[in-house]
């Protein structure tokens, strides 16, 4: 149990973030509709891509009869339901194969999200060429790149902008992944501006992501021991977990608290937990209960 001085506290800013908060509660509010017609009015439920990256949460989603579709050939197959967008938004072909179709579509990407497709959209539009920083494999990226109507890039980080030609002072929009390691893209704008690009950068990362970062690596930095609690492919509790590894060598990654490491180590004074953007409340609550009780 938690004492003789030892501390554990949990970050201010650890957990769901406004834009996962609000796709999951779409889900659940159609869900419900869903339920409380008689069964053979209800309508089949799916989100195009896991809603979130949390299987926690996609487990719970398909208890309530949310089934997941993964490829377009699976939405091509379908003849009625309800499709609602994932948080990490889609390309637009997908939202025009919905409506060719004509099926019910809810959309619950992201509003930050929608912003930056926005963004790609309109400026390569114009004829003006951008780089998005962030994983090209990520769904996130692929969605923007999806929405863009001319010269686009994906650039995953400072290393890939290094191996990039002489810009020759060439204009570039440069965009950034809502989750993406703040100090990374300062580091990235530098390398482009060093090799002569003209660059009009829209500081995309969400506001949340930053503040999560910076409250991770305080903690990390003034803890014993840290731990990061997040899906495996969420791509910001990876950040989060690289930025508090930096600042803390004792640092796990777990998604939930079947994956955690009790600590022996009688120098451990100081514990500090935070979360990924798709974390569930609960979840963090029983690490935290858990961490008290047996530190």
């Amino acid at each position: 149990m938690a004492g003789s001085g030892k501390r554990v506290v949990v970050a201010k800013s650890a957990g769901f973030c406004f834009g996962v908060q609000r796709a999951v509660d779409q889900v659940l509010r159609i869900a419900e509709r869903e339920e409380a017609k008689p069964p053979s009015e209800r309508k089949p439920i799916y989100t195009y891509g896991a809603i979130v990256h949390n299987d926690t949460v996609v487990t719970a989603l398909k208890e309530r009869g949310v089934s997941v579709l993964e490829t377009r050939e699976e939405l091509e197959a379908l003849s009625g339901g309800i499709v609602i967008i994932r948080a990490h938004g889609v390309p637009r072909e997908i939202y025009e194969l919905l409506r060719e179709k004509g099926i019910e579509t809810v959309d619950a990407s992201c509003p930050y999200v929608r912003k930056i497709q926005r963004l790609a959209e309109e400026h390569t539009g114009r004829g003006e060429k951008c780089f998005i920083v962030g994983d090209p494999h990520h769904p996130e990226i692929i969605g923007i790149m999806g929405w863009a109507r001319g010269r686009i890039t994906a650039l995953p980080g400072p290393e890939e902008a290094e191996k990039l030609p002489d810009g020759g002072g060439e204009r570039v929009l440069v965009l950034a992944q809502t989750t993406f390691n703040v100090d990374k893209f300062k580091l990235l704008i530098d390398i482009l501006e060093k090799k002569r690009y003209h660059t009009n950068v829209i500081n995309t990362i969400c506001n949340a992501t930053f503040e999560r970062q910076e409250e991770a690596k305080k903690l990390a930095g003034s803890s014993d021991a840290m731990i990061v609690i997040g899906g495996s492919s969420s791509s910001n509790t990876k950040k989060l977990f690289e930025i508090c590894q930096s600042e803390c060598r004792n640092t796990q990654l777990i998604q939930t608290v079947k994956d955690l490491k009790l600590y022996s180590d009688e120098a451990i004074r100081n514990v500090a937990i935070t979360a990924g953007a798709s974390t569930p409340k609960e979840i963090i609550k029983e690490v935290l209960t858990y961490v008290r009780n047996e530190f």
